[in-house]
């Protein structure tokens, strides 16, 4: 017989508890707590989360069905729907945020940075977006966003490099994007890449300010006043590289400084981007690749609305949305964390979905992964006939 530990087990071992129980004594989490502690919680989310259960009642159900296992699994022994919402409705949501931040912190540490973002070794590369989580007014009444309609913004700063997101924030519908601006503290030397949504000239000079450098697209309607161009090749797609100064009244109040706009053609989209920028040093077809890396957070935000619980949500209230919110993050970056440091080649898809159906197996999780990886592997002779 099998002694090992359960996949579920050995997944959550990539997590430090005694960093989550700093933050949970920070606001007194487990206060007036005998049994189901915060972080009996924890892994009962995470564990919702990797089995992609659709409600908190669906959740607790199938973990009920598996009592003898909750010892081994480290969930406790008091696990009951009315337990967890309560839990959710009532313990602090900044207890999973400070610890998915300190979880970020390790990854973005351990994470081997993209080889194509290789030239900029010594900037840290942050794209900047928000999305938006539609929700049922009726249920959802304090996310405010249209008449008939509720939702959430989550407002991310993503690490391009590493591709973890490093900073989350979550307000309600009505909140624009480009206030996310104003709480980010922006590091020097660091590069922001944005769309024009974010396209705010007194928050712009901010990052200036800051000795930051952000990369975004010119407004449609943005007057200016061309001081000089730069020679370019144009055979490359780059239509020219001017160094430029805003001219409405209000504009140049706002920002009073040089600014660098780009024209590039693109040939594999043939769309042209008119580039916005106060980095002068870059060159145009560097500043043509970090906007093109800022898709990379499309991508983050459809991943983790396809493959985990940030639509559906076991709770009604503000404080269980964050909480649910910040544990999607949380199992995301664990995931990271367990694909890189086992060295598999699989992605993280491949891996959530792996381990969606053996999380109460007992197989070492190395060999899960290993034995998965021999699936995406073509035989060198195949001597399978062909019909044509």
């Amino acid at each position: 017989m099998n002694s090992g530990k359960y996949v579920f087990a050995q997944v959550v071992s990539f997590i430090d508890a005694n960093n989550f129980k700093k933050c949970v004594d920070r606001y007194n989490g487990n206060y007036k707590v005998q049994e189901f502690t915060c972080w009996h919680q924890l892994l009962c989310m995470i564990f919702g989360q990797l089995a992609n259960r659709d409600s908190l009642s669906d959740l607790v159900l199938c973990l009920q069905t598996q009592r003898n296992k909750w010892y081994h699994l480290g969930i406790g022994k008091s696990i009951s729907k009315s337990n967890l919402a309560y839990a959710n409705e009532n313990r602090d949501w900044k207890i999973f945020a400070d610890f998915a931040y300190e979880l970020i912190a390790e990854a973005r540490q351990y994470i081997l940075p993209n080889e194509s973002l290789s030239d900029f070794d010594s900037n840290a590369i942050y794209a900047i977006d928000t999305t938006t989580v539609d929700l049922c007014l009726e249920v959802f009444w304090w996310a405010k966003f249209r008449k008939h309609k509720a939702a959430i913004k989550l407002h991310t700063q993503l690490d391009l490099k590493t591709e973890i997101p490093s900073y989350i924030h979550i307000t309600d519908g009505l909140t624009h994007e480009v206030n996310f601006l104003d709480i980010i503290e922006f590091e020097p030397n660091a590069i922001y890449v944005m769309d024009k949504g974010f396209v705010d000239y007194e928050r712009l000079y901010k990052i200036q300010k800051e000795n930051a450098y952000f990369v975004t697209r010119a407004k449609v309607n943005m007057k200016c006043r061309r001081l000089y161009s730069s020679k370019v090749d144009k055979d490359e797609g780059v239509k020219y590289d001017q160094t430029i100064l805003l001219v409405n009244f209000y504009a140049l109040k706002e920002y009073p400084e040089k600014l660098r706009r780009i024209k590039y053609f693109d040939q594999e989209t043939n769309k042209t981007f008119i580039f916005l920028t106060n980095n002068f040093d870059l060159k145009p077809l560097q500043i043509a690749l970090l906007y093109k890396h800022r898709w990379k957070i499309e991508l983050f935000f459809k991943w983790i609305k396809q493959h985990l619980k940030v639509k559906s949500f076991w709770g009604y209230s503000e404080n269980a949305v964050k909480v649910q919110v910040y544990v999607a993050i949380i199992t995301f970056v664990t995931v990271a964390l367990v694909k890189n440091k086992l060295k598999t080649q699989l992605t993280q898809y491949q891996i959530l979905q792996i381990l969606s159906l053996t999380l109460l197996n007992k197989t070492s999780i190395n060999q899960l992964f290993q034995d998965a990886s021999i699936q995406y592997e073509q035989e060198p002779d195949l001597n399978q006939l062909k019909m044509f």
